[in-house]
């Protein structure tokens, strides 16, 4: 037996809640921007993931428009950091509603390194950050699909495994999973694609 949740008769907090449990985990963008001022904004997105390969776009939404939101329409530019669990209190502290006036950065004590090829800056203990310029903003319903071309990947030295590419376990990514539930680095396996049906 099976619950039904029908979209038409729940108010729309209540589908926010059942989607968010039912599409888990989902990874944390950790979205760095700059106003046109300067002013440096910090704040998580869990609607997030890689929209094209070739060439290279990755998206985030904004549920409702927020500061990085804006931030991103005024200069076109944005980064993207891997946010990772020991991280996870000030990855939190940083999804509040601050005043746009306020640097997430140095009011939570986070800190900054100049990014390679964007303005906003990037966190310095994250493993890897993604440098993008606007791609394109999508609107759907009350939110915002925000999609970057991807200019930069920086990844620490430590993150790199010998293959060459960066190394799940060393990443220790977080994930948001539903209600205030999220999600520790999960365990793996290795598993092949077919070559073939």
């Amino acid at each position: 037996m099976r619950t039904l949740f029908d979209p038409t008769e729940l108010p729309p907090d209540r589908m926010y809640q059942v989607l968010t449990s039912c599409v888990v985990p989902r990874p944390i963008a950790w979205v760095s921007t700059s106003a046109q001022d300067g002013v440096a904004n910090l704040a998580p997105y869990s609607f997030f993931s890689v929209s094209s390969a070739h060439p290279p776009v990755v998206q985030f939404t904004s549920v409702t428009r927020k500061d990085s939101l804006r931030n991103i329409e005024a200069t076109g530019e944005f980064v993207i950091n891997v946010a990772t669990e020991s991280l996870m209190s000030v990855v939190n502290a940083s999804s509040a509603t601050y005043d746009h006036t306020v640097d997430e950065f140095a009011e939570l004590g986070v800190a900054t390194e100049p990014s390679e090829r964007v303005r906003p800056p990037r966190v310095a203990d994250s493993p890897v950050s993604i440098e993008c310029t606007l791609e394109r903003v999508v609107p759907v319903g009350n939110s915002f699909v925000v999609m970057g071309n991807v200019v930069a990947v920086s990844v620490r030295g430590e993150s790199i495994a010998d293959d060459g590419l960066p190394d799940f376990a060393a990443l220790a990514p977080l994930s948001r999973l539903g209600r205030n539930e999220w999600g520790l680095p999960p365990r793996t396996v290795q598993l092949d694609r077919p070559t073939h049906p």
